[in-house]
């Protein structure tokens, strides 16, 4: 490793932080690749997961950074947003987390650029002015957080994140969302179960003919947590799997499929300390191929998430 799995990294300088942010992101995906030849679960990799779980609607980017600056953060917000939203103060000395946000501006519609770079840009789109464009994201800036432990005052009001249910109550919102996922998911009576070991199949169909976009089989058993947990695991599979044929490229996005498994069922509170995180399959990938795979990850997760969530409203 290139250094230190608990290192945690700084951004102290404005002149040199936005390089520092970019390159961190690199680093890392470099490291996990070092230890892949180890074909053991990865410190750093369990530690983003983590992060991703609890904020499951940020980018990879920004958990890989909040994963170094800070792997133990829950919630994060802005210095005046702690203040003026829920009545907590930053603590004297402490240091920023540094995450990305977007710059809003009007957005060309062919290219995405602003305005004032438009003019500069080979993209000759003029169907209508700019000043009718509608407003995206041009580019992204560097803008520090603090995470919750790091302020002092207000306790947070109670919000319904933790408070899903039983394992019961849980399984079913997750069942109610192959629907919405585009999946057609069956429970399976363990006395006519015909897939031996296996706990769940995906069969994953010709996304251009056939649909939904795979057929899942589950083992019923009277674990219900046990049951979500290999549903979700199933989910990630179809969402990852779907039109994929290359066979090495298939047996990669297992990890990836487990990975999605680990974020979704942590944030539900499932206990997903037996998943097999090894990392064997991306043995000598690019760092962009790497980060390109944690990109696919978060948007994943993010989806069987928001499914369940509509779910369960």
């Amino acid at each position: 490793m290139a250094s230190n799995t608990t290192s945690r990294v700084q951004f102290p300088s404005s002149d040199t932080r936005t390089d520092e942010m970019h390159r961190t992101i690199e680093q890392w995906a470099e490291e996990l690749i070092d230890s892949v030849e180890a074909a053991k679960t990865s410190e750093q990799f369990q530690a983003w997961l983590d992060v991703q779980s609890r904020f499951h609607d940020y980018s990879y980017r920004n958990t890989l950074l909040i994963a170094r600056q800070c792997p133990e953060a829950t919630k994060v917000a802005g210095y005046r947003t702690w203040q003026e939203e829920f009545n907590r103060q930053v603590e004297d000395g402490e240091q920023a987390i540094w995450i990305w946000a977007p710059i809003i501006a009007k957005q060309c519609p062919e290219c995405g650029n602003s305005p004032n770079y438009h003019a500069d840009t080979d993209c000759e789109y003029d169907e209508t002015p700019p000043e009718e464009w509608s407003e995206g994201p041009v580019a992204f800036k560097p803008v520090p957080v603090f995470d919750i432990s790091q302020t002092e005052g207000e306790p947070l009001p109670e919000l319904d994140t933790d408070a899903r249910g039983d394992a019961t109550d849980l399984f079913s919102t997750v069942f109610a969302a192959a629907e919405t996922l585009d999946v057609q998911a069956e429970i399976i009576d363990a006395d006519e179960w015909a897939h031996g070991a296996a706990n769940g199949i995906c069969q994953t169909t010709d996304p251009d003919t056939t649909q939904p976009i795979a057929e899942i089989q589950v083992k019923d058993s009277e674990n219900t947590a046990a049951v979500t947990a290999v549903l979700i695991h199933e989910y990630a599979h179809a969402l990852l799997h779907s039109g994929v044929t290359d066979k090495p490229e298939r047996e990669k996005r297992e990890v990836e499929a487990e990975a999605v498994a680990y974020v979704v069922g942590r944030y539900f509170g499932l206990d997903m300390s037996g998943s097999a995180l090894y990392l064997a399959a991306w043995e000598s990938e690019e760092a962009d191929t790497i980060l390109e795979r944690l990109d696919r990850i978060s948007r994943t997760a993010t989806q069987v998430i928001e499914a369940t969530d509509i779910c369960d409203e």
